[in-house]
């Protein structure tokens, strides 16, 4: 069965190859979604900005990619994640970094 969540990654997390590293990630776990940076919410992600995400596939496999995301690549530093079980509006069939 189809699952997806949206995640809200805050942290060291821009200009650290996160989003490359994520859709790397993605492709080896075979879930589909994609990934973005937000500079404009200080509220959620802090001055910064942080990362957004959405996580689709089996359960399993999405489970994986949240707990890979939590960590993050060695180069990076994950401060919090949220993460927004939701009702799939759209099928994914390829994980993409969106701008």
């Amino acid at each position: 069965m189809l699952k997806q969540v949206h995640l809200y990654v805050k942290g060291d997390v821009i200009g650290v190859g996160f989003r490359a590293w994520t859709k790397i990630q993605a492709k080896i776990a075979g879930v589909g979604g994609w990934v973005r940076n937000i500079y404009d919410q200080p509220e959620t992600y802090g001055e910064e900005g942080g990362v957004e995400a959405v996580v689709q596939g089996e359960e399993e496999k999405v489970e994986k990619m949240i707990n890979l995301i939590k960590r993050g690549p060695p180069v990076s530093r994950v401060e919090d994640v949220k993460s927004f079980w939701e009702i799939a509006k759209e099928i994914f069939a390829e994980f993409e970094i969106r701008k």
